[in-house]
C-alpha cells in the first residue's frame, strides 16, 4: 500500500506500488498457500492471474505431492464475474463462493469452465462458512490478497491470523481510490494491538511489516 494507505489510484492504468523483489516475496508466499482468495472486484480491477510464477517453487510443490499451482478462490454477491477473466483462463482450481440467490446465474456463466466450483455462501456470503468449507477441502493455509472489502471483511471479523503490508515510500492523495481496508469495527483497536512479529526492507525503498494477530 502507499504511505497513506492506498492499494491504487483512480486511473485506468493499475498502480504498481511493488518491485521485483516484493513480487517475488508474493510468489513465494503464493507457493507456500494451499489457497489464494481475492474478492470479486478484485477481479474485475485488476485482471490477476494469481499463479505461481517461479518454476522452481511449482516443480517443488508437486514433488510434496501438492498440485503445480494453490486453489484460486474468489467471493461474489452478484454471481456476475466473466469466464473470460485470467482468474478462470489459468492456473489449475478454482472455486466461486457465491451468495445463494446468485448461484444460478454465477454458474450459468461460468458453465464449462474447467475446473471451476461454484460454492453456495449464504444469503449475505458467510465468510465463517467459507473457511470451514475450505478446511474441508484441505486448504490449512489461505492467502488472502485482496481488496479492500476482502481484508475489511477478514479483520472486522476477526478471521485472519496475519498482516502482511509492504508500504511503498509515496501518497497517493485521493480518497476515491480504494483503502487497504474500509471503514469498520475492527476487533485490533487500540486497547487491543497486534504484535509486531517482522520489519525490513524491500528493493530500493520498500518496507514490509508482519503483524500477528491476537484472538
Amino acid at each position: 500500500m502507499s504511505l497513506d494507505g492506498h492499494l491504487d489510484d483512480t486511473t485506468p492504468t493499475r498502480l504498481l506500488l511493488s518491485d521485483t523483489e516484493d513480487f517475488d516475496r508474493v510468489d513465494a508466499l503464493r507457493a507456500a498457500s494451499d489457497a489464494i482468495m481475492v474478492g470479486a472486484e478484485t477481479i474485475r480491477r485488476d485482471n490477476p492471474r494469481l499463479l505461481v510464477n517461479n518454476p522452481e517453487r511449482r516443480a517443488e510443490r508437486l514433488r510434496r505431492g501438492l498440485p503445480e499451482y494453490p486453489i484460486k478462490v474468489t467471493v461474489t454477491g452478484t454471481g456476475a464475474l466473466d469466464a473470460g477473466a485470467r482468474f478462470f483462463t489459468t492456473g489449475g482450481d478454482k472455486l466461486v463462493y457465491c451468495a445463494d440467490l446468485a448461484v444460478p446465474a454465477q454458474a450459468e456463466r461460468l458453465h464449462g469452465v474447467p475446473r471451476t466450483e461454484v460454492v453456495p455462501a449464504g444469503d449475505l456470503v458467510d465468510f465463517p462458512r467459507i473457511l470451514a468449507d475450505l478446511r474441508r477441502r484441505g486448504v490449512k493455509r489461505l492467502m488472502v490478497e485482496g481488496g479492500s472489502s476482502l481484508h475489511t471483511r477478514f479483520l472486522a471479523e476477526d478471521l485472519a491470523d496475519e498482516i502482511h503490508l509492504a508500504i511503498a515510500p509515496f501518497f497517493v492523495g485521493d480518497d476515491r481510490a480504494p483503502r487497504f481496508v474500509k471503514a469498520a469495527d475492527f476487533p485490533q483497536d487500540a486497547q487491543h494491538r497486534m504484535t509486531l512479529a517482522e520489519v525490513r526492507p524491500i528493493g530500493a525503498d520498500l518496507v514490509f511489516v508482519r503483524y500477528l494477530i491476537n484472538h
